[in-house]
Order: structure tokens, then sequence, then C-alpha cells
């Protein structure tokens, strides 16, 4: 086990005072040289309270005037299966709205405070995303997990915050398995909330979300968001695999709060990818071709331009052409990117045959060289 080292730009410093409570009451008790990194947590919680209730009388307000806009487009994908780079993409397009990074750091408060501090936080956003080189800007969109993880108990990210309860926390937070009614009820307000302060920053724009859990979760979000549009991206399984190997392995030195395996993921990312895929597959039977559209990331990095006006002619989505010329110059300006590069053992070979061999084959992948 590996002891952690406090992290002072931890998510969990944009969280609400019930939020840490349960989070420090329900998972096992923290290394001493922690509980000064809690007990500042707590604080700047309980200090920003005032204005984090007036930002939900604000939203309360606000959200009754919102004009109608189109239905959401969430993207699709397991982890590390492309989903950032057509995030970051499409997010160029001036009728899309999406999460910055502002709303995941402070999701209570930044409508408000955030916006008054807006200038102190951009100087304090981090230089990359940890797990790899993408940039981090003020413009950059982020996953509405860690936001949503600051406002209530139910993600997968406790389990990296807590590794003690990464099973639980992970089972529950990816495919919700065994959660009580109770959460499931502050998760739903939580994202409901979320989303209209999304709207109510970028008045009249389409709400693009990328997050990796939606991906089992269709079911709900056809629920609770009937027109939705999909996009779901794959990626060759072995390269996915290794990526989220070191995802996880790269997010627990940061931001865990107890001890920690690092390797403690590995056996639940071979679990997941075709139970989550599964789960997709089941959930957008009945989808009608202009509802959901399937991609290959592969595709997407060899011919983007291509790629993204597919996705709007079949999702029915107006307007590439006044996106595309801005699609253009964003994709020459990270031309030059290099992505992570991913050794290939034997055994990890053997694992993705074994586990995910359906899907290599499904899709014609082999080993990377």
């Amino acid at each position: 086990m590996t002891a952690p080292t406090p992290t002072w730009n931890h998510p969990l410093f944009g969280a609400d005072p019930v939020t840490l409570f349960k989070a420090f009451t329900e998972n096992g008790a923290l290394p001493v040289k922690q509980w000064p990194m809690a007990a500042a947590m707590m604080g700047a919680a309980l200090a920003r309270s005032p204005f984090s209730a007036a930002e939900r009388l604000y939203v309360a307000a606000k959200e009754k005037s919102l004009p109608e806009t189109e239905p959401p487009i969430f993207i699709l994908g397991h982890w590390r299966s492309g989903t950032t780079h057509l995030y970051n993409t499409l997010s160029r397009d001036p009728q899309f709205a999406f999460v910055d990074p502002f709303a995941t750091g402070m999701p209570w408060d930044f409508l408000l405070l955030g916006r008054w501090l807006q200038p102190l936080l951009t100087k304090a956003l981090p230089a990359d995303r940890f797990i790899d080189r993408v940039a981090v800007n003020p413009d950059s969109p982020q996953e509405d997990e860690i936001g949503l993880a600051a406002m209530q108990n139910l993600s997968y990210y406790f389990g990296i915050y807590f590794p003690q309860q990464f099973d639980r926390h992970y089972r529950q937070g990816v495919f919700l398995d065994d959660v009580p009614p109770v959460t499931m009820a502050r998760w739903r307000r939580a994202l409901r909330h979320y989303f209209a302060k999304l709207k109510i920053a970028q008045p009249g724009q389409r709400l693009v979300i990328k997050n990796p859990v939606y991906t089992g979760r269709v079911d709900l979000l056809r629920q609770w968001f009937p027109n939705a549009r999909f996009i779901h991206i794959y990626r060759n399984p072995y390269v996915v695999f290794q990526s989220t190997r070191k995802f996880y392995r790269s997010l627990f030195p940061r931001l865990a709060m107890q001890p920690f395996d690092e390797t403690q993921a590995d056996k639940l990312i071979l679990e997941t990818y075709p139970r989550m895929l599964a789960n997709l597959k089941k959930d957008t039977a009945d989808l009608p071709p202009e509802r959901m559209v399937t991609l290959r990331f592969e595709d997407l990095e060899s011919d983007p331009e291509t790629q993204l006006e597919a996705i709007y002619r079949q999702l029915e989505i107006p307007g590439f052409e006044h996106a595309h010329p801005i699609f253009r110059e964003y994709l020459e300006s990270v031309s030059g990117y290099r992505k992570n590069s991913h050794g290939f053992p034997t055994d990890a070979i053997e694992l993705v045959d074994e586990h995910w061999g359906d899907f290599v084959r499904e899709w014609g992948y082999q080993p990377p060289a």
C-alpha cells in the first residue's frame, strides 16, 4: 500500500458541508497527515455556504425563464476511448454549451461567487488533466462527474478519494449497484440542478455532456431526457485497457486520501468494459438512426472533418457548415499533440483477449505493434 500525499487543489474543496460530512464519516479513517486538508475542505465549504444558498435561490428564480433549447447530446464511451478528443472538438461549435473547469471546481458556486473569483481560479488551473497531456484552459470542456461528486456522494470518484471503499464506490458509481433510493434521489436532484446551472451560464445553447459512466445508464438518460441524442465512440480495446490502467494509476497518487494499491482497479476494469457495452447495446437497441451514432476513434483521428459532418448529418444537428472552419482551425491547433505511449506486455494482451476478445474480433482490432 502507498501512503497518500495531501493535494491542496483536490476536487473536494468544491464540495458542500453535507457531502463532506458523509465522505469523512462513511469511508473509514483518514491518515493523520490528511487531517489539515480535510479541515480546510470543511472550512472552505462552511465559508461558501451563504454564497451557495444565494446561488440556489438565484437558480430557482432564473431557470423558470430559461429559453427552450434542443435536447442534450451525450458523448458515450468507456474511459480512454477518445471521448475527450471528440468533446473538445464539438465544444468549439458556438451553438453548444458544455461543462467548463469552473463549473467542475465550484459546482455550487460557479455562477456568482465563481464569476467574481474567476481571475484567481484561472491562475489555479492545472497545466493538464493529470492523466494525459491534454491542456486545461478556462474554455476546456470537462466531464460533469467531478462536479457532481462535490454535490452528493454517488460517484466512482469517491472510490479514488477513499480507496478503502474502492469496490463499493466503483460498483455503485458506475453501475448503480445496490444504491439506496435516498442516495439515487439526491444524485438526481444534484444532476438536475447542475444541468440547470449550465443552461443559465450558457443561455440558449444546446448541452453537450461527456461522461463515461453514462455509457451504461442510457436507460435513465432516456427517461429524464426523452429526445436526447447519443454519440458512442470506441477504440482499440488493447489501447483502452492499458490507458485505463494508467488513468487510475495516475489519479490514486494525486487524489487518494487513504493508503492505496495502484493495481486495485485492474480487476474492475476488466469486468466493466463488457458490462458497460452490453448495457449500452440493450438500452439503445430501439433508438432510430437520428438519435444515436457510433464511430471509431481511429476514423475520427484520421479523417475528423468527414466524421464530424457524418455526426451532424445523422443526428440531424444543424449548422455544420458554420462550425466546419472552426473545427478545422481547432484541429490544426492540436495536430502536434503527443498521445501517451503505452507498452503492451504479453500478460496485458492475454487479459484483453480473455475478457474483451469478443469486441476485439467484432471490431477487427489487433494488438498494437
